[in-house]
């Protein structure tokens, strides 16, 4: 396994999503590096309401782009997003929820750790 950095709580950085592939690199890890300008560091859960809100600044996640291999996104989908577009939505009222231990620490340089808690996807007992 390659080390691919540690989450927002320190730990090793685990997998955002395979199905569908995510991550900046299509890796299914919310990693980074100096080619992501964007900071597509923050493991999330779509719902329709972050759908709509990222449509209507720009950034339709919901179509299909097969040019891109992108198969678009449905509520419940785990997603790679860009740091700013989640505080937006946080500002905004409708930041979807996030999977802590897949987001990558590189997310606390424009997030704080106290608004990403606040909408932690709530982790099942073994």
């Amino acid at each position: 396994m390659s080390f691919r950095g540690l989450n927002v709580l320190g730990a090793p950085l685990k997998d955002c999503s395979h199905d569908p592939v995510t991550g900046f690199m299509r890796t299914g890890c919310c990693e980074t590096g100096p080619q992501d300008s964007g900071s597509h560091t923050v493991c999330a859960i779509m719902t329709d309401e972050f759908l709509t809100f990222s449509a209507s600044r720009g950034n339709d996640l919901s179509t299909p782009a097969p040019r891109w291999g992108f198969p678009g996104l449905v509520a419940g989908d785990r997603w790679c997003l860009c740091a700013r577009r989640w505080l937006e939505a946080y500002g905004a009222g409708c930041a979807p929820q996030v999977a802590l231990d897949a987001t990558h620490e590189k997310s606390l340089d424009i997030i704080p750790l106290a608004a990403l808690r606040e909408h932690a996807q709530a982790v099942e007992a073994p």
